[in-house]
C-alpha cells in the first residue's frame, strides 16, 4: 500500500447524495444481473457469456462516475483508476474464458474478485470517515475470499455460474446498506445544519 495515501477529505452533502445514488444503481443492477445469471447458471451460452462481460464493464462505468466525483473533491482516485483497469482487463479475459468453459470463467472471475476486492477494501478504508463505508470494507474483504473460492470451484467437475450470482447479489446488498447509511448521514447533517 502506498504510504503517501491519506484519508479523503470530508465529503459535502452533494458528494454523499451522488455516491448514494450510484450505490443504489449498483444494488439494482446486481440484483437483476444475479437473477439473470442464476437462470442460466449451468450452461455457458452466448447470453450467459454476454452477461458475464457486462458485469465488469458496468463496474468500469461506475468507477468512472465515482472517480469524476472523487477527483473533484481530491478523493481516492488512484484506487478507482486501478479498479477501472482491473475490470476492463477482466471483461477482456471473460470474453476469452467464455470460449473455454465455466472453469476458465470461474478462474478469471476469481482473480478479478480478489484484486477488485483488495482495491475496494483500500478505497473503503480511505473513505472510512464517510458514513456508509464500513460495509464497503467488509465487502472488499469478502470479495477477496470469494475470489479464492471461485478459483477452487473451477477444479470441480460440476462447476457452475450460480456462485457468481450469489456473489453479485451479496455485493449489491452491501451497496444498498452503504447507500442507506449515506442517506442517514445526509439527513443527520441537514438536521444539524
Amino acid at each position: 500500500m502506498d504510504s503517501s495515501i491519506a484519508a479523503a477529505p470530508a465529503p459535502t452533502a452533494s458528494d454523499t447524495a451522488a455516491l448514494r445514488r450510484l450505490y443504489l444503481l449498483r444494488f439494482a443492477f446486481a440484483v437483476v444481473w444475479a437473477a439473470l445469471v442464476l437462470a442460466s447458471a449451468h450452461t455457458l451460452d452466448p447470453l450467459s457469456a454476454t452477461l458475464l462481460v457486462i458485469y465488469p464493464s458496468f463496474d468500469v462505468v461506475c468507477a468512472v462516475i465515482d472517480a469524476r466525483s472523487a477527483k473533484a473533491n481530491r478523493g481516492p482516485v488512484r484506487g478507482l483508476y486501478a479498479n477501472m483497469a482491473i475490470s476492463t482487463l477482466t471483461a477482456a479475459g471473460l470474453i476469452a474464458a467464455a470460449t473455454s468453459g465455466i472453469p476458465a470463467v470461474l478462474r478469471v472471475w476469481g482473480a478479478w474478485a480478489i484484486t477488485a476486492g483488495l482495491v475496494q477494501l483500500i478505497i473503503g478504508v480511505l473513505r472510512r470517515g464517510m458514513a456508509g463505508h464500513w460495509p464497503m470494507i467488509a465487502s472488499g474483504a469478502i470479495s477477496t475470499l470469494a475470489g479464492a473460492s471461485f478459483i477452487a470451484q473451477a477444479a470441480k467437475s460440476d462447476a457452475s455460474l450460480s456462485a457468481l450470482a450469489g456473489y453479485a447479489f451479496l455485493g449489491g446488498v452491501f451497496f444498498l446498506i452503504s447507500a442507506l447509511r449515506l442517506g442517514q448521514a445526509d439527513k443527520s447533517n441537514r438536521i444539524a445544519s
